[in-house]
C-alpha cells in the first residue's frame, strides 16, 4: 500500500422496516442554490392534477455529481442486463400527459 493511501473505512448503514418499504415516485422536481440540490419526490395519476411531495433530498453540489455518476453506472448495468431503457418522445407519450408548468427562460413555475 503507497504510503499516501488510507484504508476505506467500512460503513454500517441501517435500514428501518418503515424505509424499507420506500416511496413510489413517478415525478422528480428538481432545483438548486449556489449551494444545494433539492429533489421533491412526487407521483402523479391521471385524471388527478395535484401531486403531493413526498419526500425532499436536500444534497451538496459535490454528492449530487456523485450521485448522478452513481446512478449513470447503475443505469449501465442494469441496461446491459435487461436491455435498453425506453424514453417517453411523443407528444402526451410523458408524465401523463401532464406538463410540469416552465417560464419562458426554462425555469419551472412554483
Amino acid at each position: 500500500m503507497e504510503e499516501n493511501q488510507q484504508p476505506q473505512q467500512q460503513i454500517n448503514i441501517e435500514l428501518n422496516e418503515k424505509e424499507a418499504e420506500g416511496n413510489y415516485s413517478n415525478l422528480a422536481i428538481i432545483s438548486h442554490s449556489g449551494a444545494e440540490f433539492i429533489i421533491d419526490f412526487t407521483r402523479i395519476f391521471p385524471g388527478i392534477p395535484k401531486a403531493k411531495v413526498h419526500s425532499r433530498i436536500i444534497m451538496t453540489p459535490q454528492h449530487c455529481k456523485m450521485f448522478l455518476n452513481a446512478l449513470k453506472d447503475n443505469i449501465e448495468r442494469y441496461e446491459n442486463q435487461y436491455g435498453e431503457i425506453k424514453l417517453f418522445n411523443g407528444p402526451g407519450d410523458h408524465a401523463f400527459g401532464f406538463q410540469i408548468p416552465v417560464k419562458p427562460d426554462g425555469e419551472k413555475v412554483n
